[in-house]
């Protein structure tokens, strides 16, 4: 015998239940809302300071043991962000990998407007030295890897870390003073080299 009083009794509880989906897709909403504004972007234009968004603000404020306020140049630290973690590739220029050199000619010209030659022994001739406590953002830094001279750089940041693309870890922030990257460190200095991209194009 057929209930007249079921269909009627699911489309209740159908209607009821439609609030609760409603709420539920708002905070899935939110949700991912609140993730994308999460995400490092580059804001401004080549060699343009632009201020950074407080969580990249917070974020390596903490990594280089400083105030966040001390964090200024957006557009270096989302830069940053993008390519942190980026496993080495010799050769490489791009999110599959990416070698030392390659890293700092990107990181030059995307946040500083500059271009560089391709390896580190051409970049070294384009810099002009300087002491270690004068060292300051967007200088480069070398190293002296397996016995061969000036075959490592990356990029000062402030507080004695510097930015490069690790052989072994990638992309990353290290403190100049650590023991396995200081006994091989060789020059530094800023670059003096200035053709902006648009000069260049």
């Amino acid at each position: 015998m057929f209930d007249a009083g079921k269909p009627i009794t699911f489309i209740l509880m159908m209607f009821k239940s439609i609030p609760r989906l409603i709420w539920l897709l708002i905070v899935v909403c939110a949700l991912a809302a609140s993730c994308k504004s999460k995400r490092a972007v580059l804001k401004g234009a080549p060699g343009e300071v632009v201020k950074p968004q407080g969580f990249i603000a917070d974020k390596y404020a903490e990594m280089l043991q400083v105030d966040s306020r001390d964090i200024t140049n957006g557009r270096l630290y989302n830069f940053i962000d993008q390519w942190y973690g980026t496993p080495y590739k010799f050769g490489g220029l791009d999110h599959d990998g990416v070698d030392c050199s390659g890293f700092t000619l990107l990181l030059e010209q995307q946040v500083y407007g500059i271009n560089l030659p391709r390896n580190t022994g051409k970049q070294i001739n384009v810099i002009k030295r300087k002491y270690e406590d004068e060292l300051q953002e967007g200088d480069l830094v070398f190293f002296d890897f397996d016995g061969k001279k000036f075959s490592h750089v990356g990029v000062y940041l402030q507080n004695g870390y510097l930015v490069h693309a690790s052989t072994r870890k990638g992309v990353l922030i290290v403190k100049l003073r650590d023991p396995s990257m200081y006994k091989y460190f060789s020059r530094a200095g800023s670059v003096i080299y200035t053709n902006s991209i648009a000069q260049i194009e």
